[in-house]
């Protein structure tokens, strides 16, 4: 039998785009959306899908009308993020087995091709929050895995080390987030990434104390 491991403030974070600022949002515009599978956590069946299964370069217009230039980090591609080169290079840095990349054709509005940009999938799923020892609500009915922790009202998460074993970078098969280990915050915070009131488009929250996870 497991030990319970209670949740313990600066060991884990819950990592994703900061869309707190408000304003207009992204002005990109994914012009071959059809032609870019669902990521793999998004998929039926599971396991399908993802950027191992793209075949078309995907194609990013930035449209003003639409929102602003996007930020280092931004979501909402189909389950991917899409990140620059510079946050590309932290986060491959720390856990290259951790991510997929594939390379995106930036296109400005005025016609030259814009900084490179990728879109970015979190390819490594642990089983690796102790339920036991977490408060979070969890829900059964209707979900492919059998269950779901719904992180959206607040929750505290343990997470079993054992099974991290110093994965950096990490989904789960019950919720629709990532996770990062502490290393790969203090490597985010110290390349500028995560820290307010700039944070590049980088949210990082400490998966022991999350209140509340609605922006």
């Amino acid at each position: 039998m497991k030990d319970a491991i209670a949740p313990t403030r600066g060991k884990f974070y819950l990592a994703r785009p900061d869309t707190r600022s408000g304003g207009r949002g992204r002005g990109v515009v994914l012009d071959n959306k059809r032609d870019v599978p669902l990521a793999r956590h998004l998929s039926l069946p599971a396991g399908t899908g993802g950027l191992s299964a793209l075949v078309e370069i995907p194609r990013l217009r930035y449209d003003h009308l639409v929102g602003d230039m996007p930020q280092d980090l931004e979501g909402g591609f189909k389950g991917y993020w899409l990140v620059s080169m510079p946050l590309k290079r932290v986060l491959e840095s720390m856990d290259p087995a951790g991510f997929l990349f594939r390379e995106c054709v930036f296109t400005l509005e005025d016609g030259p091709v814009g900084e490179d940009h990728f879109l970015c999938e979190v390819v490594r799923t642990l089983d690796a929050i102790d339920e036991s020892a977490s408060n979070v609500r969890v829900l059964h009915e209707g979900y492919p895995n059998g269950k779901f922790y719904d992180i959206a009202g607040g929750a505290s998460l343990a997470f079993r080390e054992d099974v991290v074993a110093g994965s950096h970078v990490f989904r789960t098969p019950f919720t629709a987030d990532v996770y990062c280990d502490r290393a790969m915050r203090d490597a985010l915070i110290e390349s500028g990434y995560g820290v307010e009131p700039a944070t590049r488009g980088v949210w990082l929250t400490d998966a022991a104390e999350l209140y509340s996870v609605t922006a």
